[in-house]
């Protein structure tokens, strides 16, 4: 029962206060961000976190701020909901934005709130994840808003391949509030109510006299499609606030832990006949390599990440027998599973994510090469491309490589070849491991006999039979000991289960140094 909330009564005031911090914006604006179809910051939490599990710190902090009548506009919590909780049992530390109070904008004491919970996350080897709903600095604290989104940005570096760090975005998030969670590991998006840009609509229509809309700008679709800065578009806040639980649970507390083990009732023995029929008799044809995946992990759970994106390659996470995996993927459905610089960067960040973490990679191999064209080479496909090499040979994580089907030129070695660690690389019979496919080298290498032919089609058709009877096979890696076995595709799961229990104990380390220079 409330108290008396006179001067004299301590008991009456915290009720008072915690009241005014619940209330947030009050009924009007918490009516309008339902209205608009989104959860508030204290809803959210709730969703994410397991019940009961929430401890809020801070909620009594105000502004600071006495210019433009801010003084007599205190709200207890200031805008910004932080604390801790558990997913699952395990701690994770996150703020949520509150639109409701101050359009969510940020001041130097809500900037505080956030630094204080990513410090402790720091501390104590947690995740953080955070809820973004905010209509950027607080104008009226001007340099002391800047200053706060700095401090985070700072804090968001140091905790990079420390902590797991996610942000959903669940609202609006533009100018330099933006470069947050473009640091952290995970971008979820709110399809049709969130929102990312540097600079909007309006000052683009006034600098460059281009006129796009917010959502086609910066929304859910256009980031997961065509930019590549998110990672997941969610239909609603409640699959979002899911997703972020389900992408929690692939990953450890932090860099010093492995990834929680899960009991499974999949066997370890069970065989995928389907896929020694996969890959089909015409080098050619396309398949879908996702059926490779999902047939394959346990129960067929695979959690894809940027799915709309850069599609010629897959990443994602999944797990067999129980253990955490970062899947890479080619996908011969899209681009015949050629590199590209947008697939390239896409992988690389992956694969140093899993790195980071601790968590084994597989890579599953179908690449006919790097997408040749004018676009890629002026594009900087060189150094891009470098970025997935760089990654997986800066991997230390244990790596297992199943060549299904191409693996020609400088792609092969890129996809975690033996040459650049991979631990335990396979092949299945249908794979082909060589300089450049068929056509190609015998218009360079039987090209004088060729033309001297009176038949030319016919000797093509011979040499290219020939060749691809020498070099389209993984037998000849096999005897160079570049295959650690040829398999049987029906028994991938039980091969890279095996692989994985024999390296769950891996240890392997790169040179001292501060860090690399990686290409970027």
């Amino acid at each position: 029962m409330p108290h008396d909330t006179g001067s004299s009564d301590p008991l009456g005031k915290l009720d008072e206060l915690n009241q005014r911090a619940l209330e947030a914006g009050g009924e009007a604006r918490i009516k309008k961000q339902h209205d608009a179809g989104k959860l508030t910051a204290r809803e959210r939490i709730d969703l994410l976190l397991d019940e009961g599990s929430f401890v809020e710190l801070d909620r009594l902090v105000t502004h600071r701020c006495t210019d433009f009548g801010m003084e007599e506009q205190k709200i207890p919590g200031d805008g910004v909901v932080t604390g801790y909780g558990t997913v699952d049992g395990r701690q994770v530390f996150v703020f949520a934005q509150d639109f409701t109070v101050f359009g969510g904008s940020l001041s130097s004491a809500y900037a505080s709130k956030i630094c204080k919970v990513m410090d402790l996350a720091m501390k104590v080897g947690a995740p953080v994840v955070g809820l973004n709903d905010s209509g950027g600095a607080r104008i009226q604290e001007g340099v002391a808003s800047l200053a706060g989104y700095a401090d985070i940005f700072l804090r968001n570096t140091l905790a990079s391949g420390v902590v797991p760090q996610i942000s959903a975005i669940m609202g609006p998030c533009a100018g330099g509030a933006v470069y947050s969670p473009s640091i952290t590991d995970f971008i979820l998006m709110v399809e049709k109510s969130s929102y990312m840009f540097i600079t909007g609509p309006d000052v683009i229509k006034t600098v460059t006299h281009q006129e796009v809309t917010k959502e086609d700008l910066g929304g859910a679709v256009t980031h997961n499609t065509r930019s590549g800065v998110a990672h997941f578009a969610c239909p609603s806040d409640e699959v979002c606030v899911e997703t972020t639980r389900q992408l929690l649970s692939f990953m450890p507390s932090n860099n010093q832990e492995d990834p929680p083990l899960f009991e499974t009732s999949d066997p370890i023995n069970r065989e995928v006949p389907e896929l020694d029929t996969l890959v089909p008799d015409n080098p050619n044809k396309p398949y879908d390599m996702r059926q490779v995946i999902v047939g394959s992990v346990d129960d067929g759970n695979f959690l894809e990440v940027q799915a709309s994106y850069a599609q010629n390659i897959i990443v994602g996470f999944g797990r067999y027998n129980g253990r955490s995996v970062g899947v890479v993927a080619n996908q011969p459905q899209t681009l015949a599973g050629c590199l590209d610089i947008k697939a390239s960067i896409k992988a690389a960040r992956f694969v140093r994510f899993c790195d980071a973490f601790n968590i084994p990679l597989i890579t599953f191999v179908d690449v006919p090469g790097f997408l040749p064209g004018t676009d890629q080479e002026f594009g900087g496909i060189i150094t891009h491309g470098a970025k997935l090499l760089y990654a997986y040979a800066e991997a230390t994580v244990p790596k297992i490589t199943i060549i299904t089907r191409k693996a020609y030129g400088g792609a092969y070695d890129v996809m975690s070849s033996k040459h650049i660690r991979g631990d335990i690389n396979y092949a299945y019979p249908t794979a082909e491991i060589a300089v450049m496919g068929p056509d190609g080298a015998v218009n360079i290498v039987y090209r004088k006999e060729i033309e001297a032919a009176s038949d030319k089609d016919a000797a093509r058709t011979n040499f290219v039979d020939e060749y691809r009877a020498k070099f389209a096979n993984p037998f000849k890696a096999a005897e160079l000991g570049f295959i650690d076995a040829v398999i049987y595709p029906r028994l991938t799961r039980q091969r890279i289960i095996t692989a994985l229990e024999m390296l769950k104990n891996k240890r392997d380390q790169n040179p001292p140094k501060k860090h690399g220079n990686i290409p970027l």
